[in-house]
C-alpha cells in the first residue's frame, strides 16, 4: 500500500511543487483546498477519511490569521482530525516572525521575536498550531524564509523589478535577505519525516543569507537589464503597488540561520544564492 501524504492548501507555488515531488517518489497525495476540484474545507467526512492512516499532514493553507485559523477550522478540522495521523504534522510558519535584524543572525534558540502586523500573524499562526496537545502526532513548524524556485513565488515580482529598471539596491541595500530554494524545502520535509526525534520549530532557510545589494547583483547578472536604478523607500511604495507586492518583502532584514537543521545533520542541495539562481536560470 502506498504511503499517504495530505497537503492542506496545496494549490499554490510551494504546494504544487511538493505534490509533484511526493508523487514522483510514489506517495499517494491528497489535497485539501477551497477549490472544488479537491477535498474542500467544508467536507468534514472526506477530510476525516483522508486523514485516517495518513503518514503526514503538511499544512500550507492560508497566509493570515483571519483566513487560516478561524475557530471553526481549528476546532472542527485540524484540531481533532489530526489525531488520526500516524506520524507527523508539519505546519508552515514564517521566518518573518523574527525582528528586523542587521546586527546578528536569528536562530531558533536565541532569535528575538519582532513586532508589527506580519509578526502578529506569525505568532498567532504558531500559537494555534501548538496550543492543542496531540500525544499521538509529532508536530513541526517550519519558519520558512523567502522561497526561490522556477516559475512562481517571489521570483516573479523580483524579476519584474529588475526588468522594469528597479534592479539596484532597495532602501539601504544592507538588509539581510534570508532565502531557501524550493527543492530544499521538499528535502527538509523528507528529512523530518525520516527522523522521528525531530519536533518543534525549525528555521527553514539556507545557511548563507546575503545582503539585499548582493542578491540584486546576482539577479542583474542573469537578467541583464539595460538600465537599473536603486530604489528609496518612497519609490518602492509606488513600485510595489504597481506589481502587486509589499515593500516588506525587500526592506525587512531577515537574518535567519537553520541552526537546528544543521545540528540534526541536514545538508543543503543549494546552500548559496549563486547555486540556487544557477538552477533557476539553467
Amino acid at each position: 500500500m502506498k504511503q499517504k501524504i495530505i497537503i492542506a492548501g496545496g494549490t499554490g507555488f510551494i504546494g504544487q511543487y511538493l505534490v509533484k515531488r511526493f508523487r514522483e517518489e510514489g506517495y499517494e497525495v491528497l489535497l485539501i483546498a477551497r477549490n472544488a476540484a479537491f477535498i474542500t474545507w467544508s467536507e468534514e467526512n472526506k477530510i476525516r477519511a483522508a486523514l485516517e492512516g495518513a503518514d503526514a499532514l503538511i499544512n500550507l493553507a492560508g497566509r493570515s490569521v483571519d483566513c487560516r485559523y478561524t475557530e471553526a477550522n481549528k476546532q472542527e478540522i485540524l484540531g481533532s482530525r489530526v489525531q488520526t495521523t500516524k506520524l507527523l504534522w508539519i505546519n508552515s510558519s514564517t521566518a518573518t516572525i523574527y525582528r528586523h535584524a542587521e546586527d546578528r543572525p536569528m536562530d531558533e534558540a536565541h532569535g528575538e521575536i519582532g513586532t508589527g502586523f506580519s509578526v502578529n500573524v506569525a505568532k498567532a499562526w504558531e500559537q494555534a498550531f501548538f496550543e492543542r496537545a496531540t500525544p499521538r502526532t509529532r508536530k513541526v513548524a517550519l519558519r520558512t524564509a523567502i522561497v526561490l524556485g522556477k516559475g512562481g513565488g517571489v521570483m516573479i515580482p523580483y524579476t519584474r523589478l529588475v526588468r522594469y529598471g528597479l534592479g539596484g539596491v532597495q532602501g539601504s541595500g544592507k538588509q539581510v535577505f534570508s532565502w531557501i530554494h524550493i527543492a530544499d524545502v521538499y528535502r527538509i520535509i523528507r528529512f523530518i519525516m525520516e527522523h522521528p526525534a525531530l519536533e518543534g520549530v525549525y528555521n527553514t532557510s539556507a545557511p548563507f543569507p546575503v545582503l539585499n545589494k548582493q542578491f540584486m547583483q546576482q539577479l542583474r547578472s542573469r537578467i541583464r537589464p539595460l538600465v537599473y536604478f536603486s530604489s528609496p523607500e518612497c519609490l518602492l511604495q509606488l513600485g510595489a503597488k504597481l506589481i502587486g507586492t509589499e515593500t516588506e518583502l525587500v526592506l525587512k532584514s531577515r537574518w535567519v540561520i537553520p541552526k537546528k537543521l544543521q545540528a540534526a545533520g541536514f545538508t543543503f542541495q543549494y546552500p548559496t544564492i549563486s547555486e540556487a539562481l544557477d538552477e533557476i536560470w539553467k
